[in-house]
């Protein structure tokens, strides 16, 4: 065991390496893979979520530090001595029903743009607000993991991060993520404490337990953690908060070059019809226009049209800002990388080098944390069933939420993406249309505006009274994404008794019915002593040189096999006839 206490590590790391800093034999570390569902090799990379779940497996008394390396997007992005300040890129994230919505609807209210409040990231997930003539651009991050992934994908997109907390009801459990979030990706933390209007609200408790449970000091204690008192729904400090959230951006002196190729993230993308392939995408250094060649990831293409966040027409974009692109040859993929680059070869040459790699990557993957919790927790590849849950009471939006969640199995894991009490708004259809959530409303009411929209957006807004009747609809959805059950029954079995002709795709031959029937349409296994040489499908069934629909034990018959794959019968191999269906499974 290593002597050490603390261990640097980067952000991946081979078997082999992690072994030899642990003061480990290489088998160990790769027994302990093993017996958690892993097998790996001494040359495979593990990421750093990995090895500390490792470390904690072995019971070493070890704590890991990140090593901070070139790697991420953010660091591969260098700016020069001329770079000009750029607009920050702040993310507001908390706990359900602590008011982000309604905060993210308020502040666009106070922008220029001539938008209704709340209708802005229906079709994208950032936008931009000015305040005292300077722009801040906000991502709406419908979950945690949205923003994790983010990081996962190599780049710290967030300068700040506003961490709504409601005044009546205190720290939560997504309060304490949000923190960690905001920690791992190296921003600034911006309290906003919300609900100050309401009966009950106790800011001052929420200081005391942000402060002496996480670490976060306000400033008027001597700390150095921006505290704001706001109410989202009346507006009252949210013109403050906008002024700190700048002010903190001035102190970390956030700056970009404009006059140079652009760089950026893919943070949203889908098909648009009329427009193909859209990409949404995040301009963090440099300027794009339209007509400019790029690539992003294993696709690439030339900017043919371009808007803002809210949907305008635009000819370039500079450093922060969110814009939607059309002209990608295909579908681009969440975190990849856009580089804008001098013309079409060089864009191509380029997305066909990053596919080869991925292709590399692929054979020989690393392992992630992620990877190896889900072996530890049985769950591989469980599917989510999405929903968005609004009530008339907080009574019954607790029963349905609790509910929803006893149906969660093994294989389909329930998700609530946001919930809350009162009518559905545009805003839980922004929701629900960027995580592919459905929307169950019970006693509330659907606005015609709102309906709309989500009928625009493919949104799906089931409406019920009965809570056991929306629990079944929920059944249903959650059992429909279950694997079916694979039923084969056994019908019958067969002796080779001539072979008569072979092709690529076809037999022809003939046998004694041995057991059971044999009827057209139906599967066969193929063996051979105790091999199982492969599987046919029988197209037609002879007797006499005539079609039968059947053939009982004890009767010679001729056969047609369909194959996809190359087999040889001869004399003497048995056919196993079954029926294979797919039969779907309830919870």
């Amino acid at each position: 065991m290593a002597e050490q206490k603390t261990l640097e590590l980067p952000e991946m790391v081979t078997v082999g390496e992690l072994a030899e800093k642990l003061g480990l034999p290489v088998t160990t570390l790769i027994g302990e893979l093993f017996k958690n569902g892993i097998a790996a090799t001494v040359n495979q990379r593990i990421d750093f979520e990995t090895a500390q779940i490792i470390i904690e497996e072995l019971g070493l008394e070890i704590e890991l530090s990140r090593k901070v390396t070139g790697d991420t997007l953010e660091h591969n992005i260098h700016v020069s001595d001329d770079a000009q300040a750029r607009p920050p890129i702040v993310a507001v994230m908390g706990h359900v029903d602590h008011g982000k919505t309604t905060l993210l609807d308020n502040i666009l209210g106070m922008s220029k743009a001539d938008h209704e409040a709340g209708g802005i990231t229906q079709h994208i997930s950032a936008y931009q607000v000015e305040r005292a003539g300077r722009k801040i651009t906000f991502l709406d991050t419908p979950g945690h993991e949205t923003f994790a992934a983010l990081r996962q994908h190599g780049a710290v997109l967030t300068d700040v991060v506003i961490i709504v907390v409601a005044a009546d009801d205190g720290v939560k459990p997504q309060t304490v993520e949000s923190i960690k979030f905001a920690r791992s990706a190296n921003a600034k933390i911006v309290i906003a404490i919300n609900k100050i209007d309401r009966e009950g609200a106790n800011p001052q408790l929420v200081k005391t337990q942000l402060a002496t449970e996480h670490g976060l000091n306000p400033e008027e204690w001597g700390g150095d953690t921006v505290m704001v008192e706001v109410s989202a729904k009346t507006g009252a400090g949210v013109d403050k908060l906008l002024d700190m959230v700048l002010l903190v951006a001035d102190m970390e002196d956030l700056r970009a070059d404009y006059d140079r190729p652009a760089e950026g993230l893919i943070i949203e993308s889908k098909i648009s019809h009329g427009r193909g392939a859209l990409g949404r995408v995040l301009i963090l250094n440099g300027t794009l226009k339209v007509g400019e060649y790029f690539v992003a990831g294993s696709t690439y293409g030339r900017v043919r049209t371009m808007q803002d966040w809210a949907k305008k027409p635009i000819t370039s974009a500079g450093p922060s800002t969110p814009i939607s692109v059309t002209g990608f040859k295909e579908v681009p993929q969440f975190g990849d990388k856009v580089t804008e680059v001098k013309n079409e070869r060089e864009a191509r040459a380029l997305a066909a080098k990053h596919y080869e790699e991925q292709v590399r990557s692929t054979a020989n993957a690393n392992i992630t944390g992620s990877d190896l919790l889900r072996m530890m927790n049985r769950r591989a590849e469980a599917v989510e069933a999405i929903f968005v849950v609004k009530a008339d009471v907080q009574g019954s939006l607790t029963s349905i939420v609790d509910s929803l969640k006893l149906l969660e199995s093994d294989e389909v894991a329930v998700k609530i993406v946001a919930s809350g009490v009162g009518d559905i708004t545009d805003g839980d259809i922004r929701q629900a249309e960027s995580s592919g959530a459905i929307i169950y409303g019970f006693n509330v009411a659907l606005g015609a505006q709102v309906k709309r929209l989500a009928t625009a957006n493919e949104v799906a807004v089931r409406l019920f009274n009965v809570i056991y009747e929306l629990l079944d609809d929920a059944k249903h959805e959650i059992e429909d994404k279950l694997e079916p059950e694979i039923i084969e029954t056994e019908i019958g079995g067969l002796e080779i008794k001539g072979v008569f002709r072979t092709t690529r795709d076809e037999i022809i031959c003939g046998g004694l019915v041995t057991s059971g029937k044999v009827v057209p349409n139906i599967l066969a296994r193929v063996k051979r002593k105790k091999d199982q040489l492969g599987e046919v499908e029988v197209t037609s069934v002879q007797r006499d040189k005539n079609e039968v629909k059947e053939v009982f034990e004890g009767d010679m018959c001729g056969l047609n096999l369909a194959t996809k794959q190359k087999l040889t019968l001869e004399i003497g191999d048995k056919l196993e006839f079954f029926a294979r269906e797919a039969r779907k499974r309830e919870l």
